[in-house]
């Protein structure tokens, strides 16, 4: 069983900056994929950004260059900054991580005011 932590969120004003971190209970080589997916009101969740455990990266295309994932695979965790925020960003954003079957974080609420 692998238990996601996240941290970070909150409200932020358009333009501004936010940084999430997730961290697994269970080493995080064992992890193939880590990463975060998000959920706007009434909408679908759907890909914000994954990373490998040999550290490529894969971004939905609404994100691409303003959104950067990282991974520290000693402290078993998965960062995400993200800059140039918009308010179409708004949603709830849960950490993400697959070994022999995906498990997810609580979420964590993100709110970009115009």
């Amino acid at each position: 069983q692998v238990q996601l932590v996240e941290s970070g969120g909150g409200l932020v004003q358009s333009g501004g900056s936010l940084r999430l971190s997730c961290t697994a209970s269970v080493s995080g080589s064992g992890l193939s994929v880590m990463g975060w997916y998000r959920q706007a009101p009434g909408k679908q969740r759907e890909l914000a950004a994954t990373i490998s455990n040999a550290g490529v990266p894969n971004y939905a295309d609404s994100v691409k260059g303003r959104f950067s994932i990282s991974r520290d695979t000693l402290k078993n965790t998965v960062y995400l900054q993200m800059n140039s925020l918009k308010p179409e960003d708004t949603a709830i954003y849960y950490c993400f991580a697959f070994n022999l079957r995906p498990y997810w974080g609580q979420g964590s609420r993100v709110t970009v005011s115009s």
